[in-house]
Parts: C-alpha cells; structure tokens; sequence
C-alpha cells in the first residue's frame, strides 16, 4: 500500500455512494481516497473489493448492495453486467433522466463558470428501449458460432441472441445468420490470425420507411453461398431491400471497409427525418435514434430563429442533415465536414430533397471556416456539431472574430460543451438556453443543444 493511499487490493470495504461519474461508475470515498464502483447507485451501501489502485484513485468491483438506492430496479438484460453498452440498466428511466440532466448543469456551472442560465429538464423518450435503427455485431467462434457485443474494455464476444436497445429485427438477423453459418460452414474472422472469412454484422433500418440493410463484414473478396443467405434472410426479415458485403482485410480495429459488394436489392436504403429524406448507405453516418434526432433538429431550427434572409454555415455537418432542416428558412446554408464520403453523401440528399441553397465543403471546420471569413464570407448564424473533444479552438476564434448574431451548439459531451461556452461568453456572448435530449436511453451518454447569442443582440 502505497503512502498516503487509504485502500488495498484485493481487500473488501463497506462504503456508501455519494454520486456518479459521466460514465456511469459509482463514486466512493474511503478516507478520503476516491474509489470508482461500476454498478453501483447514489445514496447505497455496499460491500466492494478494490481491483486495481492508482495514484489519486482506486476502482472497485460491487459485491453486494446492503441498501438499495430507491432508483435502482433489475436490469432487463442478463448480459448487461458483461457487456459494454448498456452503463444505466440497473437506474429507473426517471432516475437516468434526473442524472443526465444534473450532469449537464453541473458542467456548465462548474466546468463553464456560467451561473444563471436557463437548463431545461432532458426530453426523454416515451419508449426507451428498441430506439437504435443500426446495430454492430461481432462474430467469433468459441467452440460454437458467437454473435453479439464485445465485453467492456476488451475484445471478448458475448454471445447474444437479442438486445434490448436495438431495434426487433436485429433477432432475426443474428438467428438467421448464425444458422447459416452452421449449415455452410462459413469461416468466421480470428483477431489473433487475422484469418477467417465473416468479421461483423451491421444492419441498418428505416424508422419511417421500415426497410432492411444487412451488411456482411468479410476479410476477403466474396462470400461462399451468398445466394442461399439472401434467400433465408428474405424469408424471415420483413421489408428486406438490401444485402451487401463489405470488404475489409485489413488487420484493424476500424469494422466496416471501403469497398461494398451489393448481392441483393439496392446498394442503400431511404429513412426520413422530418420531412427530408435521406440516402443511407453502408458507410453512411446518421443518428441512430430517429425519434429524438428530430427532438433535437426541431429544437437547432428554433434556436436558429431563421427569418429568412440568413446566411448560416454548420460546422462538422456530417451528411448535412442539420444543414438540410436549416436551408428551408435560410437564404444560404454552408456545410463543412472533414470526411469526403459525407460531403458526398451531403450533396446527394441535397438533390433529393430539391435543396438548391446548400453548397457543401470538405475540410476541418477549424481550417475551412477561417478561410470562408476571409474571402468574406460572414455568417449569421454558426452551428456546430462537434464530435466529443468538442471545438478546435481555432473554430471558436474565428466565431468570436466574425461575429454571428446567434450560435447553436450541439453537443454530445456536457464537459467539452461547458469548456467552450466558457470560451465564448468570455468573447462577447451569452448562453441563453441548455436543451438536453436523451438519445442514448440506458446509457451513460447525454446530448444537449445550446443556443448562444452575441451579448449586444441581447440587449438590443
């Protein structure tokens, strides 16, 4: 035991709970020494054995709860305490709303130093479970075909036959392609050898539409049988409209490669966000809860507060489906994003739709923005939808130079969000509303949409 470190591995405790962290874990003190508890809950008891010790911190594993919280209930999942996606399932859906929505005020007030702004409770969902319309499977072999999740931090397979957060028709995939596995002997991918033939199963469906993408993940060039698996998967999956292989050899964490094999149906599918309708390919990126994507876009269209007359450009714009919601009531939309592929993808939804006012640039927002300003380019209004490392600062200098009446930030990541807002209100603006919105029931993940407005706007 190390000096000035209160706990021991390997030995147990009997601590209380007093919080949670933004992942989920539990938070103890034993002496003053932080101890991280994943499953447990805010205002518990608990018995834990302390696995591994660090400088200013410890992690334990939970053993036994000696007082419930009264948020906790059973998770309805028997692989949740293996698995690595679900971090809530153990918290009542009203007790993961109220911690979301504190975890978001805590960050602005403490990260951000923002006192008195107005942050709205979470929009939570009426249904939490079976919201995602794209899942990711891994297949291995263990003695028998293995189809399902990976364990948490680490590349072990768990076997699952269903998830309680994907959408019902994954079941079928997984039954269907596990079974024709079998029956054909298909080689399934090793990490170790980088040998074998299938590595993942994706599968993408409409929420609107209610088509079906099943995308076979292969380390090679073609799929023995490919015909029979189209055919038993036609037989069982509703609105079956594609079938692709996608090639990756690679020896990569990366799942999905370049290169896709259509061997049923279209080479994509059609879903709706509101009333624009977008293109989804395999290597398409689009929000994996339909329901509360357009929660949140409605939510960025009325922080825009377009008159009309406005030029706006969306920084990190993805396949530009803000963009899209934006261009209706906006003179001019600019959408940069950094990945070529969704640029494409952008400009094709554009045409689908009829946009004509939407121009779409490739590049990091934090170059291409600056370089827009100083060819004159000056925008009304600036949304940013940065990934979780939040904004270059380099983005939020050119915003605070050029001066947009209003800024809607879109966040994944209440810390980042709280250190930029500070940023900005040092700069001449002020954070007027905080919107979280929960897309990611049963997990630890909260997004919030935050409108900003220039100081001098405000008063006037």
């Amino acid at each position: 035991m190390g000096k000035g470190i209160a706990v021991e591995k390997n030995r147990d405790y009997t601590v209380e709970i007093t919080g949670l962290t933004s992942e989920g874990l539990g938070v103890a003190k034993i002496e003053g020494f932080t101890v991280f508890v994943e499953g447990a809950l805010p205002e518990e008891k608990a018995e834990i054995k302390i696995v591994k010790v660090l400088k200013n911190y410890a992690y334990g594993k939970l053993l036994r709860v000696l007082k419930h919280s009264p948020g906790r209930v059973e998770p309805s999942c028997g692989a949740v305490k293996r698995c690595g996606g679900c971090q809530l399932q153990h918290m009542s859906y009203e007790a993961q709303l109220q911690y979301k929505t504190r975890q978001v005020r805590d960050a602005i007030e403490r990260i951000g130093g923002l006192q008195n702004v107005l942050i709205h409770d979470i929009i939570g969902m009426d249904n939490p479970w079976r919201y995602r319309n794209k899942a990711q499977f891994p297949v291995g072999m263990d003695g028998d075909v293995m189809i399902g999740f990976y364990a948490g931090r680490s590349h072990d397979i768990i076997d699952i036959p269903q998830c309680a957060i994907q959408d019902e028709v994954n079941d079928e995939v997984i039954r269907t392609v596990r079974e024709f596995i079998r029956k054909y002997d298909i080689s399934v991918y090793d990490e170790k050898t980088g040998k074998g033939l299938i590595r993942h199963v994706m599968t993408r469906k409409g929420f609107r539409t209610g088509e079906v993408m099943v995308c076979i993940v292969i380390n090679g060039d073609s799929l023995p049988c490919d015909k029979a698996l189209t055919e038993m998967l036609r037989s069982r999956v509703n609105d079956l409209k594609s079938v692709v292989l996608n090639v990756n050899k690679r020896n990569t964490n990366v799942i999905l490669g370049e290169k896709n094999i259509t061997v049923y149906g279209e080479e994509a599918i059609y879903d709706y966000i509101g009333e624009f309708k977008f293109k989804i390919s395999p290597l398409s990126f689009f929000q994996v809860n339909p329901v509360q994507t357009e929660v949140l876009y409605n939510k960025a269209l009325e922080y825009a507060d377009l008159q009309g007359d406005e030029v706006v450009i969306d920084a990190y714009c993805g396949i530009g489906t803000i963009s899209l919601f934006l261009s209706r009531k906006a003179k001019k939309v600019y959408g940069v994003e950094i990945v070529p592929q969704a640029i494409d993808n952008a400009k094709e939804n554009a045409r689908l739709n009829g946009i004509r006012n939407a121009e779409f640039i490739v590049g990091e927002s934090e170059t291409v923005i600056p370089e827009m300003y100083d060819k004159g380019i000056k925008a009304d209004v600036i949304v940013v939808d940065p990934p979780r490392k939040g904004c270059d600062e380099r983005l939020l200098e050119v915003i605070a130079r050029m001066g947009p009446e209003r800024v809607v930030y879109v966040s994944c990541n209440p810390a980042t969000l709280a250190r930029d807002l500070k940023y900005l209100s040092e700069r001449g603006y002020e954070v007027e509303e905080v919107q979280p919105v929960d897309m990611f029931p049963q997990t630890a993940h909260v997004e919030c949409i935050v409108q900003i407005k220039r100081a001098e706007t405000r008063m006037g």
